[in-house]
């Protein structure tokens, strides 16, 4: 009987301590979207002008009229990337937070700072920097619309292959460490990973629709802000909600003592 009470609170606890991490992930990231807004406004939107610049005049040598806008450049610019990136960053920031309460009982790193900012580095480098190198971000006016849809999957397949790749070396890593311990099995695992990912790069379409003429360092520097934009982003993520929830925690007094139980530092 006793038993089952005890359960029944542990499930509770942990169900409440699930929902806390995701309604804390989901304001630190909308704390990131208004920030990487910001920085996007700063450092982006320059380089994306410069491109429909680019645009108008490569019509206008044509003699063919600009393409009509469905929504006009100055709200694009404005409402429209503070949208984007508001609801992007929230809706990242809750998957964060849900990650987060599954990992952290099962790693062996306990503060949360060191937790969120391990998940945040492995999340760029998984959903944003593996995939920009075989599919890097490009401004208007590079890009056939025609080739839009089959642009679009390769991109999805290839955030699919790295999420992919990133969980199974995980897992691969966690085994051979008995054996063969922490570093050499965070070496190979590492190494399997750059392997899977970069043979399955291999075998998807390569896509080069960069016009002629299209300044190479316009294109340079799109490409960099694209990568800034994103490093504030995930850093936000990782160093925000880690100092919250250690914060939350009072983790500086709890590490004086033992905890009464493991299961005080699993979430799920």
């Amino acid at each position: 009987m006793m038993g089952a009470i005890c359960s029944a609170s542990l499930a509770t606890r942990q169900s409440h301590m699930t929902r806390t991490l995701l309604l804390r992930g989901m304001f630190v990231g909308l704390v990131a979207g208004l920030l990487v807004f910001a920085f996007a406004s700063w450092i982006g939107e320059p380089q994306v002008d410069r491109a429909i610049a680019f645009e108008i005049s490569m019509d206008k040598a044509k003699g063919e009229p600009p393409e009509p806008e469905m929504v006009s450049r100055k709200i694009q610019k404005s409402l429209g990337l503070l949208t984007g990136t508001v609801v992007y960053g929230t809706a990242l920031g809750g998957i964060f937070g849900l990650v987060f309460a599954y990992v952290r009982g099962r790693l062996s790193l306990a503060r949360p700072r060191i937790v969120a900012a391990f998940l945040a580095g492995i999340g760029f480098i998984t959903i944003v920097l593996v995939p920009s190198l075989k599919y890097p971000a490009n401004p208007p006016s590079v890009g056939n619309p025609e080739t839009i849809g089959i642009r679009t999957g390769a991109y999805f397949l290839i955030i699919a292959i790295s999420c992919t790749a990133m969980i199974l070396t995980g897992q691969a890593g966690r085994l051979w460490s008995k054996s063969l311990g922490g570093w050499n099995a965070s070496l190979l695992a590492a190494l399997l990973f750059v392997t899977l990912v970069g043979v399955s790069a291999y075998f998807l379409p390569a896509i080069d629709e960069v016009p002629p003429g299209f300044p190479a360092s316009l294109l340079w520097k799109f490409r960099i802000a694209s990568w800034e934009t994103h490093v504030v982003l995930w850093s936000v993520l990782g160093l925000l909600f880690g100092w919250l929830t250690e914060r939350q925690e009072g983790f500086t007094r709890l590490r004086a003592r033992p905890f009464d139980s493991a299961d005080e530092m699993r979430y799920s």
